[in-house]
């Protein structure tokens, strides 16, 4: 049996009343979302959730386009402090991306990993330090919820009622219990919660 370490496997991710993390239009589809991620606590809570991250586990579709986008933002001197803090750390952390189908990294401190969500996060908590964070890549976090694998969930919760999309918690989940351990309300009504896991 491999060793852990003390590295907490966290996750972010946005979600509506009803529970889902893109709209009607399919995977793309992130219209209801907009207003909200750039909000003053959206910021705040993107801030605190990349703190004690020192990698980050991202699927392939997440990669192309975070990582198309962040590093112009790291080089922006007009944008928000914040998402150039963000951007600085995605840029210079460890990241890990999930593929079955890229063989060579295009992007610089990243390796490919061809396997299971649960054994890549189960190898990285066995070696290494700081929180391993999966940022809005749902098909991971969805992976990790399934194997019971997450020990804290970021959530931006939007006071909208999408009617269609993609669910975050789907039946069949194992039963487990959480702790909420940080909560800030919006002045659109935006939710910023932390929840850590007990059992």
């Amino acid at each position: 049996m491999t060793a852990s370490t003390d590295r907490l496997v966290t996750a972010n991710i946005a979600l509506t009343l009803d529970g889902r993390y893109n709209g009607p239009g399919g995977p793309e589809d992130f219209a209801a979302f907009v207003p909200f991620v750039t909000t003053d606590v959206a910021r705040d809570h993107m801030s605190r959730m990349w703190a004690t991250a020192t990698t980050a586990l991202l699927g392939r579709v997440n990669a192309d386009g975070f990582l198309g986008y962040w590093p112009s933002v790291a080089d922006d001197e007009n944008a928000d402090p914040r998402d150039r803090g963000y951007a600085k750390w995605l840029v210079d952390t460890e990241k890990v991306v999930l593929s079955t189908t890229l063989t060579e990294a295009p992007w610089e401190r990243t390796r490919i990993v061809n396997a299971p969500a649960a054994d890549v996060v189960t190898e990285l908590k066995a070696t290494g330090h700081g929180d391993i964070l999966i940022n809005n890549s749902a098909t991971v976090i969805k992976a990790l919820l399934a194997a019971g694998l997450l020990d804290r969930l970021y959530l931006l919760v939007l006071p909208v009622i999408a009617g269609g999309g993609q669910r975050l918690f789907e039946d069949g989940l194992p039963s487990s219990n959480w702790t909420l351990t940080h909560q800030e309300t919006g002045a659109m009504g935006e939710l910023a919660m932390t929840y850590d896991r007990t059992s």
